[in-house]
């Protein structure tokens, strides 16, 4: 297990829409272990390949003390409730800054698991953002991308003078 570097807002990579995985091997473990790994570290609760600078559609979340991690390889939302939720997002790309976002409150995904088995989930709640979130960032979608205009400058214009720090 290795912690990586996390890739850093703006970083056009985070703008990029992952790859599927087709090779369900030991480079993928080690992979997801990785990420687990860097995400612990940063801290986030929430990671994606891509937040390293790898192109592929790889999610590890780690909610629960009790279920532990868990990896999501190739996930997609195939249902969504119509009730939606807001709630407060970040990202291990944009430390220190936050802000709410419009999810749906409950969805279904279909992903792969670490050896390549088929499965869904449904989720509600932290989950299910998590899902909707990570899986935004799988397709290029940076989560700032779902404030209005005028939010987003203020929280990037925030992040920039953290970052100085």
């Amino acid at each position: 297990m290795t912690i990586r570097p996390i890739v850093r807002y703006p970083d056009p990579r985070l703008a990029l829409p992952a790859q599927p995985v087709t090779v369900f091997d030991g480079a993928l473990r080690e992979l997801a272990s990785d990420l687990l790994e860097t995400m612990h570290a940063a801290p986030g609760i929430g990671i994606t390949a891509p937040h390293i600078g790898i192109s592929l559609r790889v999610v590890v979340l780690d909610l629960d003390p009790v279920d532990g991690a868990r990896t999501y390889v190739n996930p997609e939302i195939i249902w969504a409730s119509p009730e939606m939720i807001l709630h407060q997002e970040g990202s291990v790309s944009m430390p220190g800054v936050n802000d709410d976002i419009r999810r749906h409150a409950r969805v279904r995904i279909g992903y792969r698991d670490i050896d390549g088995n088929a499965q869904t989930e449904e989720s509600g709640g932290l989950r299910a953002v998590c899902h909707q979130h990570e899986i935004d960032q799988l397709n290029g979608v940076f989560w700032i991308q779902r404030l209005s205009r005028l939010k987003r400058e203020r929280l990037v214009k925030r992040f920039e003078k953290l970052s100085r720090g």
